[in-house]
């Protein structure tokens, strides 16, 4: 027999982004409405869970808060109780605490959690899964490459901020008949970079899915030089890698689950475009710009589906799921399918062939 819920936690985990308050207002107000549910906000992801920070969120919790960006939980990308780094005599140790969440989970005395996060917090949560709790999963990424789900909120309205800045870059580089790149984020994943870049109307995408030549990148731009066009936009995945070269790693942080930060790509190409073609060249380094503000309305409307559908969900009697959207429908999928996979962007979409039909380069 399926257990009864009655009371429930939601936490936010990873980076922030645009879309996470409507998402916990949709869970909060479907969870209290349809089916009179008792719910606890988690805060700091699983930092709450591991040290017992938790409250009671009500209607007025969350009212007026669609619109608003960050999260009113709080949020946390270093997290893992089962990889928990403890200062010992001095020394950092990892220790496996994942009974203590385990007790705090017993002593709340919450049936299920919905976690809204990226693969790395579904791969913390996927432990606890099969440690009995029933962990319903709500994808949440800017970088768009979450396994099985066709677009996840955060990214919409990410790459609208780089498109903005981009088009904000574009008469910058006219007037002053430069080279100009926009190094965007997105991690080993190009879905930023290839939306922004297309919307902007760039003259050159690189992405990590498309090792480039520098040769190449400089023949584009050299080229429109010699053909009246005294200026390129360029717009640059933090990922992208030149062909048997490496990505540019900007720091590590071993406290996280995922040490690797990537960053300054567009720095190095920027540099070799000026020494081998002449042409003055300019990088923007767009950063957690991408993350923060206001949601645009795709992402509520987007984080609003997600959040009924976690509770739909859940209360349908489904276990350790992640609600997906798949086309034009939201449905679910396992938990354990996203764990350690990143939905990169494939050769055959239909943008990458709108990009070489329409003579825009990807530097190969």
């Amino acid at each position: 027999m399926t257990k009864r819920i009655k009371k429930i936690g939601v936490l936010t985990g990873g980076g922030d982004c645009a879309g996470l308050n409507a998402v916990i207002r949709a869970v909060t107000k479907s969870a209290i409405n349809q089916h009179g549910l008792e719910v606890f906000g988690i805060e700091d992801g699983f930092e709450g869970l591991l040290h017992n920070r938790m409250h009671p969120l009500g209607m007025e919790d969350v009212s007026n808060i669609l619109t608003h960006g960050g999260t009113i939980l709080g949020t946390n990308n270093k997290c893992n109780p089962a990889r928990y780094h403890v200062e010992v005599d001095g020394q950092m140790q990892i220790q496996d605490l994942s009974e203590q969440v385990m007790g705090h989970i017993k002593s709340r005395s919450l049936d299920a959690l919905i976690v809204i996060g990226g693969d790395g917090t579904m791969a913390v949560a996927s432990n606890f899964a099969r440690r009995g709790v029933n962990c319903i999963g709500v994808p949440k990424t800017i970088d768009n490459d979450l396994e099985s789900c066709d677009v996840t909120f955060g990214f919409p309205t990410a790459y609208y901020v780089a498109t903005e800045a981009l088009d904000r870059i574009h008469t910058t580089a006219a007037s002053h008949h430069r080279a100009m790149l926009v190094e965007v984020m997105g991690r080993n994943a190009g879905w930023i970079a290839l939306y922004a870049g297309v919307a902007s109307g760039a003259d050159i995408i690189l992405i990590p899915e498309i090792p480039f030549s520098i040769d190449k990148v400089c023949e584009k731009v050299t080229d429109r030089s010699r053909h009246g066009k005294r200026f390129s936009i360029l717009c640059v995945a933090e990922g992208a890698r030149p062909i048997d070269g490496e990505q540019v790693v900007a720091r590590y942080d071993h406290t996280s689950a995922d040490p690797v930060r990537l960053g300054g790509i567009s720095r190095i190409v920027a540099d070799q475009i000026e020494k081998m073609t002449g042409i003055e060249t300019r990088t923007t380094i767009l950063g957690h710009i991408q993350r923060g503000g206001s949601p645009i309305p795709q992402d509520r409307l987007l984080a609003t589906a997600f959040g009924h559908a976690a509770i739909t969900t859940l209360m349908a009697g489904k276990e350790n799921r992640m609600v997906v959207m798949q086309g034009r429908n939201v449905t679910d999928i396992s938990l354990y399918d996203v764990v350690d996979k990143q939905r990169l962007v494939p050769m055959d979409h239909p943008y990458i062939q709108a990009v070489r039909d329409m003579s825009i380069s990807f530097g190969d």
